[in-house]
């Protein structure tokens, strides 16, 4: 089964065309990547599948049903969630905090449960609370619950980024360059962390990354856009051999260091 499947989508800002006729399949417990230089549509891609744009033409389908047309807490109570380029905690708010907020979609009192203190509702934050701690000792992050945001490494920032999206329960997780900013080892343990996610949970994750070395050593497939057209998709191996891929994207001179970035898996 395909957890996401995107037909011909098309976004125009005016008369720039940020997003032409994308077609893009995400098979459930995948891991997909979308790649391009800045400015090729990736980003815009990502918020027109998540709701934040929608877009002028094709169709959107997440788990066999279209999402068209719904908006971003519509789509996330559905099984999506993401996270950014650009990290977006609430960095006045503790870590646990961060987690809770995430956790939203999935509670089911509403304001006058809360405001009576039901007993529904006292038991539901209790199992919200159980449940943050859980995904904070899942991302490397236990005993930080009540950290500020903002006070912590940066590296760290990344991975409650991520913890927050999970507490939606999601089936697609979007993660737009989770290492932007890292260091080598950063990027590393990042790479394997999200191997990991897809192994524990079994959930399958869309990813916009720039770092070569990650995009193929964690991708099944890869999907390469430029100036908002795709112009290639394959496995890590195929994408980084083909002369459209490396003449209009890469140009030669990185096709060496996707060479150097696949020796280890072909060792």
């Amino acid at each position: 089964m395909n957890v996401l499947e995107t037909v011909k989508v098309t976004k125009r800002f005016g008369g720039l065309v940020a997003v032409n006729r994308v077609d893009l399949v995400v098979p459930e417990k995948s891991i997909i990547s979308v790649i391009g230089p800045n400015g090729a549509g990736k980003t815009t891609f990502f918020n027109c599948v998540s709701g934040f744009y929608e877009a002028d033409e094709g169709e959107i389908n997440f788990l066999g049903e279209s999402i068209l047309g719904l908006s971003p807490d519509q789509i996330t109570a559905r099984g999506m969630a993401r996270t950014y380029q650009n990290i977006r905690l609430f960095p006045a708010m503790s870590a646990i905090e961060n987690i809770l907020v995430g956790q939203h979609p999935r509670l089911k009192t509403n304001w006058v449960q809360a405001l009576l203190q039901t007993r529904r509702q006292k038991e539901e934050e209790e199992m919200a609370l159980e449940e943050a701690l859980r995904l904070l000792k899942f991302v490397g992050l236990g005993g930080l619950g009540d950290q500020l945001a903002r006070n912590l490494p940066y590296g760290a920032q990344r991975r409650l980024e991520i913890a927050r999206a999970l507490g939606s329960a999601p089936k697609l997780l979007l993660l737009d360059e989770p290492t932007a900013g890292m260091n080598i080892q950063e990027t590393a343990e990042m790479m394997d962390f999200i191997k990991y996610l897809r192994e524990e949970l079994e959930i399958a994750i869309l990813l916009i990354e720039h770092d070569m070395r990650m995009v193929m050593g964690v991708s099944d497939d890869i999907n390469v856009l430029d100036y908002g057209t795709k112009i290639a998709q394959g496995s890590p191996a195929a994408i980084q051999k083909n002369p459209r891929v490396i003449e209009a994207y890469l140009g030669r001179g990185a096709a060496s260091g996707l060479n150097e970035a696949a020796e280890p898996a072909q060792a």
